[in-house]
């Protein structure tokens, strides 16, 4: 995405411009509109490792020399105390800008060599889960230990590869939700991102994210396409498929559905989320013939429509909320065992308060909700502690004990919505060592 950058930013960065002779590339030509550097500084100076404007902003509509990057570069370079990401982004870009750093007196000799294009980030992760339900003496209890990978890799100034690689705990399922001795390696994910100005494209088995409800009716994978562009305003188009497991509740034609796969569909349209006010509309299409949807079983789509809307008050606190509904379902679900009820709609309110920086020792973040999560208007919601056909009070909490280290704890009391309306609770507790 281009950032528009003014030369007078560059007068409150400079570091000290020497007389050296400069090399042989013209320091004073334009870097390219579509440069990768724009992103890059613009990302650094989100991260207050630059400084823009006395509000933080860089405003105008003007494009900057090679020289006058390497000098914001300088002065980046100069910072302690940086994220381990932003230094990594502050060396890709001193190789790029190496040959005018040199005429500016700052030492990047063989810095070339080691910025890598391949990067990797990843997580050790520990869990613990406990539920329970009325009247049911047997605690589910699930201890899961997963090292995750996720490499980045540059192809170009517009394209990177990125992938998710899962080594942990596993069951029967390769789902990773218990506690058993075998072990796995899944490749979750692997798709490319390209980038021009304000559309972002992604290809291949990539993470999909329903934006507008804030993760409430899908935080999964889909393999195919998703098309986003727009600066305030947004719009998302994805198409692929779908795991239908992971919709474990919708009963099918026949009972055997771990393997089988949906066609997905979905545009969503929202504004920025970092705005004071947020809101946003989308629509979600799951389709299998496969999986029976209603008292008759003879609808095999799920046709989602979302409403999401959300309010800062300050820096520190925000409300949130969102509401779905599909209109291809029967409100009353069957199985050959229970009905469950209000299964075509969804919704959910919460407030935050803070939020946790694993880079940042003793930050934490904390939240309330009230969630009623039916069971064919959502298909893999991003919460931890409630999950599909409950309804009831979600409460969370992370703290970060050092840099990296951060904990969290949900914890979910409620009802399922079925006949019977069983008394529900989920332990949900999480360690993660980020690197």
């Amino acid at each position: 995405m281009k950032k528009s950058l003014v030369s007078a930013l560059t007068t409150a960065l400079v570091v000290g411009a020497a007389s050296t002779t400069f090399a042989a590339a013209n320091p004073f030509e334009d870097v390219a509109a579509d440069h990768w550097a724009y992103d890059a500084v613009a990302q650094l100076a989100a991260d207050g490792v630059i400084e823009g404007y006395g509000d933080g902003t860089y405003r105008g509509d003007q494009e900057i020399t090679r020289y006058e990057m390497a000098q914001m570069v300088a002065r980046a370079m100069a910072k302690s105390g940086v994220s381990a990401a932003d230094k990594a982004m502050i060396d890709k870009l001193a190789a790029e800008f190496a040959d005018e750093l040199n005429a500016l007196g700052v030492r990047v000799a063989a810095l070339e060599k080691k910025v890598d294009n391949v990067k990797w980030n990843g997580t050790v992760r520990y869990r613990y889960i406990n539920s329970r339900k009325e009247n049911d003496p047997d605690h589910t209890n699930t201890n899961q230990v997963i090292l995750r990978l996720e490499p980045s890799m540059t192809i170009n100034n517009h394209w990177t590869g990125h992938a998710r690689i899962d080594y942990g705990t596993d069951d029967e399922k390769n789902n990773m939700d218990t506690g058993k001795n075998n072990t796995t390696v899944q490749v979750e994910r692997v798709w490319v991102e390209g980038q021009y100005g304000n559309t972002t494209i992604n290809l291949g088995k990539l993470p999909m994210y329903s934006m507008v409800d804030d993760g409430m009716i899908f935080d999964d994978n889909i393999a195919g396409g998703q098309v986003v562009f727009g600066k305030n305003l947004k719009v998302a188009l994805s198409v692929g498929r779908a795991r239908y497991d992971d919709f474990g509740y919708v009963r099918g034609a026949d009972d055997e559905i771990d393997s089988i796969t949906a066609s997905y569909q979905s545009i969503e349209v929202y504004n920025d989320r970092d705005a004071k006010f947020t809101y946003g509309v989308g629509f979600h299409h799951f389709a299998n013939k496969e999986i029976a949807v209603g008292d008759k079983g003879e609808n095999h789509d799920l046709n989602i429509w979302t409403l999401g809307l959300g309010y800062k008050f300050t820096d520190n606190v925000a409300l949130k909320g969102a509401y779905a509904w599909n209109t291809a379902a029967s409100n009353t679900q069957k199985d050959d065992e229970l009905t469950y009820k209000n299964a075509k709609r969804a919704w959910t309110v919460e407030l935050d308060y803070k939020g946790a920086d694993p880079s940042k020792k003793g930050s934490f973040g904390i939240f309330a909700a009230y969630r009623k999560l039916g069971m064919a208007s959502v298909w893999l919601p991003t919460y931890d502690a409630i999950q599909r056909n409950q309804k009831g009070w979600e409460f969370g909490v992370d703290y970060v004990f050092d840099k990296n280290i951060q904990g969290t704890v949900k914890y979910f009391t409620g009802k399922e919505m079925d006949e019977n309306n069983t008394k529900a609770h989920r332990l949900f507790t999480e360690l993660n060592f980020f690197f």
